[in-house]
């Protein structure tokens, strides 16, 4: 089995520059079915969540040995978790055999008598090409591109880098690699005939909120480079394409670009606003505040569920798409099904608590027009409640609101049907990156959350919230009252209290500042 070709154990994938969003989906169909993620330092974590949770991820960081010595140990671990009936996904930057020793990888598993697959992926040329609107080839004046390593093996046996030949290239030159040897590369390039007028740029981190660039001539291009402090990794494009780009382009023309900010909701609810902020061009950085738990105990949930079957509620109103979600899927769990929710009426505080209903072909009855709160929801319910059985399903803790306002129309009762508990550890790294003042924007999704996050805040991030190097961005009123109840300024408030008022609130706060 581990030499059919057809089901092959190992698969080199290329993770892309630097983007989530572009990785192939074919590289997302395999990562899914991975048993190991063997992945490169600069691959983007997030897509290690395509992984299944079972699946063991390490970074080649942390196996044995310098640079250049841990090739040995890749192609030894691929080898034997491949052996061991494995699927191993082996995730690299940009694409597997542009500079990505992926030919060497290949050999290995080659040698080793298993098959594999080779999926491509995007190459920082092509996405630095992309991102900074430069036309790697043009009609009329480049009909051609070059991919050239900077930093050549030594000992590489063979035809060396042959720079007369690539300074008469026609065309646009991709160098790889290069920032080190820039002196040496531009030194050899203009040697060779490459007028110093020729256009060129340097390009670090494409794809990427992050992303920093410097246009320039081939004879200044490393002395801009030093005053702009530009490091590897980056990407170098010599040619006259390079004087074709646009003035404002696309990706750093995007309202966030290059703004770094913090999301805080529990990480199984985090992908969809950290996709949506990278794709304005944030720099984003998670720290969950809570965690969701399934409950230890689930006697009251099954009881309510009993009291639904057998008609004892007129109304089910949910707080969250967590209690939609714990609560239907409990009903599966025992065994039941949709049925026993009868002629029930459901309500939602707000668009996301309606889809997840709608996940499960469940439509809320009611939904408050404009205001997603418990008092919202309270005041949308009371005409169509009053005087009828109404069982709320919520969080272990939560805000009394809801329950005291419907109990003056209704008969009400609630059950918890899910955990939610602090984070145990506050991920280090971002308090540190707090504390340099490197994140500019923290969202802060609901009142727990902002006190769960705003409690492991020190002095010193504590000083730079106060001083106004860190903006804290709630997404309702209640929330920012629930901040300046712990002493803590609140830059800005949601108007419409979803997580897209969230992030239009941290876009509009930007902006302000950016007039200033």
């Amino acid at each position: 089995m581990q030499n059919d070709p057809a089901n092959p154990f190992v698969f080199l994938v290329g993770a892309g520059p630097g983007s989530p969003g572009l990785l192939t989906v074919r590289g997302a169909e395999v990562l899914g079915r991975a048993d190991l993620v063997l992945y490169d330092q600069l691959v983007p974590e997030r897509l290690l969540d395509l992984a299944p949770p079972h699946a063991e991820r390490i970074c080649v960081r942390d196996l044995p040995g310098t640079h250049p010595d841990k090739y040995p140990h890749i192609h030894k671990k691929l080898v034997e978790a491949a052996t061991a009936g494995k699927t191993v996904v082996r995730l690299k930057g940009g694409d597997p055999l542009i500079f990505g020793r992926g030919g060497e990888e290949a050999e290995s598993l080659r040698a080793a008598g298993l098959a594999y697959e080779i999926v491509p992926g995007v190459t920082a040329a092509l996405a630095a090409g992309a991102y900074l609107e430069i036309p790697l080839t043009h009609r009329m004046y480049s009909s051609s591109i070059a991919f050239i390593t900077g930093h050549e093996l030594p000992t590489k046996p063979g035809n060396k880098l042959d720079w007369k030949a690539v300074a008469a290239f026609p065309g646009t030159l991709a160098i790889y690699m290069g920032i080190a040897r820039l002196p040496v590369i531009v030194a050899e390039l203009l040697k060779y005939g490459k007028s110093p007028d020729t256009p060129a740029a340097i390009v670090e981190r494409a794809s990427v909120g992050e992303q920093r660039s410097v246009f320039a001539t081939l004879g200044t291009l490393e002395e801009t480079r030093r005053h702009a402090g530009l490091e590897a990794p980056g990407l170098v494009l010599i040619g006259e394409t390079v004087a074709q780009r646009a003035s404002h382009p696309w990706f750093e023309s995007r309202p966030l670009f290059g703004q770094r900010v913090l999301v805080t909701r529990p990480s199984h609810q985090a992908g969809g606003m950290v996709r949506k902020l990278e794709h304005l061009g944030a720099v984003v950085s998670k720290m969950p505040a809570v965690e969701i738990r399934d409950l230890a105990d689930f006697t009251l949930v099954d009881a309510a569920l009993g009291q639904l079957r057998r008609g004892e509620w007129d109304w089910l109103v949910f707080t969250s798409a967590n209690g939609v979600h714990a609560m239907l899927r409990r009903l599966d769990a025992i065994g039941r099904d949709l049925r026993d929710l009868g002629s029930v009426k459901f309500a939602a505080i707000g668009p996301k608590t309606a889809d997840a209903l709608r996940e499960y072909r469940l439509r809320a009855d009611v939904v408050p027009a404009d205001t997603f709160s418990s008092e919202g929801l309270a005041n949308a319910l009371k005409p169509y409640v009053r005087g009828n059985r109404v069982l709320l399903a919520r969080a272990n803790r939560g805000r009394a609101e809801l329950q005291d306002e419907l109990a003056k129309v209704a008969t009400i009762d609630q059950v918890a049907v899910y955990d939610q508990v602090d984070a145990i550890t506050p991920i280090a790294t971002v308090l540190d990156a707090l504390r340099r003042g490197e994140i500019r924007y923290v969202t802060l999704p609901s009142p727990n959350i902002a006190r769960g996050i705003l409690s492991g805040f020190d002095e010193t991030i504590r000083g730079r919230v106060e001083r106004g190097e860190i903006r804290l961005v709630a997404i309702s009123p209640i929330t920012g009252d629930a901040v300046r109840a712990l002493g803590f300024p609140v830059a800005a408030e949601a108007t419409t209290f979803t997580e897209d008022g969230l992030i239009a609130a941290v876009v509009h706060l930007a902006g302000e500042e950016c007039k200033k």
